[in-house]
């Protein structure tokens, strides 16, 4: 008993602190823990500054991945920005009035206006053309702030005049006829004539005078210039341009004073002597100067009014030049930056005078960060009213610093919003030795750590702890540690940019690690436009090769040509150190790794060149002996897209005319011709390499096995009409269609084609294990779709038998030859969804056993987790049982959104361009990688973490639950063994044969007749039916004398008067702790010579129920008395009935619920009567009486007792008889207020036995024995009594009454006798 509360005690304590822990770990507990985020905007093309004395200082600026940001000059921080999306290149930013952004896109031909404190967009204006052509932006310089302005707009081959309040066109020119390319549109200052110039041709320049009020054309004027133009025209002053002739050998000057149009020409050898190579005008906007570049040398020049050239300074080390920028009223100010000894040297000079260096300073740079390419320049007014200057440059590796007073404030990594490619390595192993006070910095760090969580799991945390909680964790989490994890969730993700720049940022907080500007990616001579195209992991050394490190192996070409000479780089991904390099080489078209690896695990690779030769590398003998043995095994495809073939290739021999032993032939083996009329390749997605498939089986809802066509070889394509590869709009639903093929790249075979008809791309798809699922528009019902093909091998439909399995008679390991004809079956289904698709991808898991979750990079630049099985074919409307057990969902039409489905929640991955997935150790968890504008990293767990714990699961906590749960349980256990011992003590104290104490007779608690029990009858009685209206037993078998066993009285006997104050002889109950117990000695009989009579063995009763038994029978009705239906509680109670109420055990321990359950029967029809056998034989243990008085019976039976039927009503009124014997028992009695009128009914309705019952009860209500503290009853009471004792009462009720009556102190008195 001790050990049973002691387990209760335990059990609750368990669901307590769970329920703690639960309620807790959720939401503010682990913000950042699993996830990060980082947001960039780009390599930037355009600056602004607005840096006025009110509002934030701030730069507005534009960047080549189509973003509009304002960023703050204090910290770098991004106030706001907008992406405008891949087709919506930004051509120039300026601002206007003093509170718009302007921003002019898409070739000039949309302009928008941008609040600038919040980034709000005001107004948006399109601006309609026919003919390509260059952009040009000009809003004029203002002195007063809110003055609407003309804002000029040249794009499409057209001018357009646009208010700067509203966007309104006011007026525009079309240059379309006139066949000029305009080159620089500009209004001098005060002036409402605008000029436009421009080229047409080579050799002829144009200039247009134009009214800035009407758009009316004033006067045009051309010249010819024999020598002709080159490259773009420069504005150098009102009316002065300059340009370079035809061959670059000179510079023109074009001067169109007074409408008239003339030309000088300089040939620059006279300007500079060491001049070998053509020059460059750089695009800087200077009043009066101009630079060009030679080579390397810089070569700044004034124009003079007559238009002579002068030569100002010569830098041989510039990199970049900035605009001008007004300094005060007729002085700009520009800046020079130079490269010098690892430093750059920031000048900045007076356009006026160069010789005084308004600043000069020099900043060391990291040398990973590469050339300045591009400087902005803002000044400021310091302490002393002197001018001080900023200066915000873009570095060769696309990144963005501030620099001021000679330091670097701030820096952003703008790389790495350009992206190329991804691959990760491992960390390296955390070597031994390393304890955890070192790793936690020290003890003290260690146990600090530990206590805020245990107070914050508790909830005593207050908010300084919860910072001090996150901070802790995001600074000293194990998840930024330089080391491996058992998890496998520590990574470096290595990330190849657009600039040629690689990066190791860490999986547990997305810090970089290391970066390496490439030098193979660098602009030189032999490679002028270099290009980075993939990333790939080169070594892998595993735990027999620890010493040596992982290494990656990054391609790139000398342009974007796909035949142009390639690059290759091989970089330590635990350093960052270059450690080999190769190119320029042989094109590469195609990269394929390779399933073997060396003794030094370097991984062989096959490069394609654009001719379909293959290169081994990498370039060892090692290398080329384990490839021979793989010759002939080696397949692989090329695409044309533009001619709509698909080849398939193998390896022939070596190359023919070539000295090297690492270069092979190729011969073609198939081809598949699409017909240019009807299809153009849209799409073509290859299964990942190193997919992991756990099965090839898949058992089905029917207990049948379907065996997944697996196969690395296989491809798919999807094509389109020619018309609907156009955008949205172009094609009708009946012109356009979309066709879908799986290919077998070794044989060519096409194993499966679908057509959809009125469809059309883009086409985003998937392919992994033996389904793909891709997504396209449907035209005719103008939503997009998601269609899913699953495929299978039926050549293995035949190995379901297990004694084929047994006897080696299946085809499991015969050898399969992709030549051989395959026999597949697929199956497909469609579906409608509800978002535009960036990118796709699937999780994929350690083992593959983990579900799949599709991801999905939808049109909001964020990723949702989709479950494969919402992309199940074999879904149907209504599926069998045996499918949703399978698990297979309802068929819709559509795919549902759930919003906590979204795994980057409330984030945003601008310019969302490809997702990648990796798998981690742990086969729950996989790693989603997400980039495009943004990073985002986060775990994903498609089955939930079903393998492990979570990270921040307090280890502290559970070892304070185990000690304070086994103290609970030992001094639970002495607490119990004192109670069950002081239990038995007045138990044995209870059993005592005290006649006169007792409270009823023998015949309530043992077997009796129907004749009154005598203290002489013996101990074993004929059982009888409870109530006169319960059917007779059988009587007993007929015995034969036996003279050592004393006679009794026959069973039909009427009851005698000496033992009439005896009383409920009807009753069964034996009552183990009465007075008058069976197995005490009866007294003598008062008759001494009884009458003789036949003698019998009475039938043995049934044992009494073992205690487990007993507590097992009322768990099982306890449940189904709280939670069954109305059968199932009364199914409970006969059950109870039948196990109670033959031979009630000696202390049956009631549960209050039971109780419960038991006295909510009293009021139901059907459950009444067993319920009050139930709970008369549960009463009449002293312990359960008080369960009964807390669980509501003293008022559930004076409530129900006027309503029961008369036999159930009596053992309802014995229950309440017995329920008064406990002292909370008869404080109830005597405060319900209808106890007193329900027994005066009673009195008066039942018959003798009941009329005691209720006597009892009322001598309990008042006083019964002389209470003091009972006021006088009412006259009413006492004369009911008085009545009841007149009628038909036992002896015992006779007594209790004139007891009662005394009480009341009534004068008139009944008969008693």
């Amino acid at each position: 008993m001790g050990i049973d509360r002691a387990i209760r005690v335990f059990l609750l304590i368990m669901l307590f602190l769970s329920s703690v822990e639960h309620t807790f770990s959720i939401h503010e507990d682990q913000v950042g823990l699993m996830d990060w985020h980082q947001q960039y905007i780009g390599k930037v093309t355009h600056s602004v500054f607005h840096t006025q004395k009110t509002g934030r200082k701030r730069v507005v600026v534009s960047t080549e991945e189509n973003v509009i940001a304002s960023l703050d000059l204090r910290h770098g921080e991004i106030f706001w920005r907008h992406h405008l999306g891949i087709n919506d290149a930004v051509d120039e930013v300026d601002i206007a009035i003093g509170k718009y952004v302007i921003t002019l896109s898409s070739e000039g031909s949309i302009l928008r206006a941008w609040n600038l404190p919040d980034g709000q967009m005001v107004w948006e204006s399109f601006l309609h053309g026919s003919n390509p052509s260059k952009s040009l932006l000009s809003v004029p310089v203002n002195v007063k702030v809110g003055k609407d302005n003309v804002i000029l707009v040249f794009g499409k081959g057209r001018l357009h005049a646009v208010s700067s309040f509203d966007g309104e066109v006011l007026w525009e020119k079309d240059f379309s006829d006139e066949s000029v390319e305009v080159q620089q549109i500009f209004q001098p200052r005060g002036s409402d004539i605008i000029y436009a110039v421009g080229v047409v041709g080579f050799s002829q320049f144009d200039a247009y005078q134009i009214n800035a009020r009407s758009g009316e054309l004033l006067k045009h004027k051309s010249a010819v210039f024999p020598d002709g133009f080159f490259g773009e025209v420069l504005l150098v002053s009102d009316d002065i341009l300059m340009s370079l002739d035809s061959s670059r050998s000179s510079l023109v000057s074009i001067n169109f004073q007074n409408g008239e149009i003339s030309f000088r020409k300089t040939h620059i050898s006279d300007l500079v002597e060491e001049s070998f190579a053509s020059a460059v005008i750089l695009p800087s906007k200077l009043s009066g100067l101009f630079a060009i570049k030679v080579n390397e040398l810089l070569v700044v020049i004034r124009v003079t009014s007559e238009g002579k050239l002068e030569v100002v300074d010569k830098i041989n080390n510039a990199a970049a030049v900035s605009d001008a920028l007004l300094v005060s009223e007729g002085q700009q100010a520009f800046a020079v930056i130079e490269h010098i000894d690892g430093k750059i040297l920031l000048t900045v000079k007076l356009s006026h005078d160069w010789n005084n260096d308004l600043l000069k300073e020099s900043i060391v740079m990291d040398h990973q960060r590469g050339l300045v390419q591009k400087v902005f320049i803002n000044t400021y007014i310091r302490t002393d009213k002197s001018h001080g200057f900023r200066a915000l440059i873009v570095m060769e590796d696309h990144s963005l610093l501030l620099l001021q007073q000679g330091e670097i404030v701030w820096s952003r990594e703008e790389g790495l919003a350009s992206i190329v490619d991804v691959t990760t390595s491992e960390l390296p192993v955390e070597k031994k030795g390393v304890s955890v006070a070192k790793v936690e910095q020290n003890l003290f760090d260690w146990l600090k750590g530990h206590v805020l969580k245990l107070k914050g799991t508790l909830m005593l945390a207050s908010p300084e702890d919860i910072a001090a909680i996150q901070g802790m964790r995001l600074k000293s989490s194990e998840k930024s540690k330089m080391t491996r994890d058992h998890n496998g969730f520590r990574k470096l993700l290595i990330v190849l940019t657009r600039a040629g720049k690689l990066y190791a940022l860490h999986t547990g907080d997305g810090r970089v690690v290391w970066s390496l500007l490439l030098p193979s990616l660098r602009k030189s001579e032999s490679c002028e436009h270099p290009t980075g195209l993939s990333i790939y992991q080169w070594q892998v050394p595993h735990h027999h090769a620890l010493d040596e490190n992982p290494s990656v192996l990054v391609a790139g070409r000398c342009n974007r040509n796909w035949d142009a000479s390639g690059v290759l780089s091989f970089v330590d991904t635990y350093t960052g150190k270059e450690l080999d390099s190769l190119g320029p080489i042989h094109s590469v078209a195609k990269i394929i790794p390779l399933p073997f690896t060396d003794s030094t695990e370097q991984r062989l690779h096959l490069l394609i060149d654009a001719n379909q030769r293959a290169h081994l590398y990498p370039r060892t003998s090692e290398a080329i002996g384990i490839f021979q043995g793989e010759f002939s095994n080696i397949y692989w495809y090329s695409v044309e897209t533009d001619n709509g073939i698909i080849r398939g290739h193998a390896l022939k021999s070596s190359c023919i005319g070539v000295v090297d032993e690492y270069c092979f032939d190729s011969r073609d083996l198939w081809s598949i011709v699409f017909p240019s009329e009807t299809e153009k390749i849209i799409a073509t997605v290859p299964r990942k390499f190193n997919e992991v498939v756990h099965t090839q089986a898949k058992a089905v809802a029917d207990q049948d096995v379907m065996y997944k066509y697996i196969s690395k070889n296989l491809l798919f394509v999807a094509t389109v009409s020619p018309k609907a590869s156009d955008e949205f709009g172009m094609a009708l639903p009946d012109e356009s269609s979309l066709v879908v093929y799986l290919v077998d790249t070794v044989t060519g075979r096409i194993l499966h084609r679908m057509t959809h008809h009125g469809s059309q791309g883009p086409v985003h798809a998937v392919l992994s294990e033996n389904w793909v699922v891709y997504h396209y528009f449907n035209l005719r019902a103008h939503r997009y779709e998601m269609s899913v093909i699953e495929i299978y091998d039926q050549s293995r439909a035949d190995n379901k038998d297990v004694w084929k399995l047994v006897l080696g008679k299946h085809n499991l390991t015969s050898p399969i030859s992709l030549y051989s004809r395959p026999e597949v079956i697929t199956k497909s289904q469609s579906y409608f969804f509800t978002y535009s698709v960036k990118a796709i991808a699937v999780t994929s898991t350690a083992k593959g056993i983990t579900s799949k979750q599709l991801l999905i990079g939808t049109i909001g630049d964020q990723v949702l987790a989709l479950d494969k099985r919402y992309l199940d074919p074999r879904r149907s409307v209504n599926p069998t049982q045996a499918e949703k057990e399978e698990g297979i969902i309802p068929l819709t039409d559509s795919l549902p959104i759930i919003p906590q489905s979204f795994v980057t929640h409330a984030l945003k991955v601008e310019g969302l361009r490809c997702i990648v997935t990796v798998p981690a150790k742990l086969e729950s968890t996989g790693l989603v990688f997400a980039y495009g504008v943004d990073l985002f990293f986060t775990r994903i767990a498609p089955s939930r973490t079903y393998d492990s714990l979570t990270e921040d699961f307090s280890y502290a906590l559970l070892l304070i639950t185990i000690v304070a749960l086994i103290a609970a349980i030992f001094v639970t256990w002495v607490w119990s063994e004192k109670k069950e011992l002081q239990d038995k003590w007045s138990t044995m104290k209870t059993n005592q044969p005290k006649l006169k104490t007792q409270l009823f007779s023998c015949g309530f608690f043992r077997h009796c007749t129907q004749t009154v029990l005598s203290p002489t009858s013996t101990p074993h009685s004929p059982t009888f039916p409870l109530s006169s209206s319960d059917p007779p037993l059988p009587p007993p078998p007929q015995l034969h004398p036996t003279p050592s066993r004393p006679s009794q009285p026959d069973s039909s006997s009427s009851s005698s008067s000496s033992s009439a104050s005896q009383s409920f002889t009807q009753w069964r109950f034996p009552l183990p702790h009465s007075p008058i117990s069976p197995n005490s000695n009866p007294p003598p009989s008062s008759d001494p010579t009884p009458e003789p009579t036949t003698l019998y063995d009475p039938a043995p009763l049934p044992p009494p129920i073992p205690y487990s038994e007993l507590q097992e029978l009322f768990h099982v009705a306890e449940l189904q008395l709280s939670t069954g239906s109305d059968p199932e509680r009364l199914a409970a109670l006969q059950l109870l009935e039948r196990s109670l109420v033959p031979n009630p055990p000696s202390d049956p321990e009631c549960s209050p619920e039971l109780m419960r359950g038991v006295v909510g029967n009293l009021k139901t029809k059907a459950g009444a009567k067993p319920a009050t056998k139930v709970l008369l034989a549960l009463c009449l243990a002293e312990g359960n009486r008080h369960v009964a008085v807390e669980a509501g019976a003293v008022s559930a039976v004076v409530e129900a007792a006027p309503e029961l039927e008369d036999a159930a009503a009596e053992r309802a009124m014995a229950a309440l008889e017995l329920m008064c014997t406990v002292p909370e028992g008869a404080a109830e009695v005597r405060g319900h207020a209808l106890a007193v009128p329900v027994m005066v009914a009673m009195m008066g309705r039942m018959a003798a036995r009941a009329k005691e019952y209720a006597i009892s009860v009322l001598a309990v209500i008042y006083g019964g024995g002389g209470s003091e503290d009972q006021a006088a009853p009412p006259e009413e009471v006492a004369r009911a009594v008085a009545l009841a004792l007149r009628g038909d009462c036992s002896a015992r009720g006779r007594r209790k009454g004139t007891q009662l009556l005394k009480a009341l102190v009534v004068e008139e008195s009944g008969p008693t006798d």
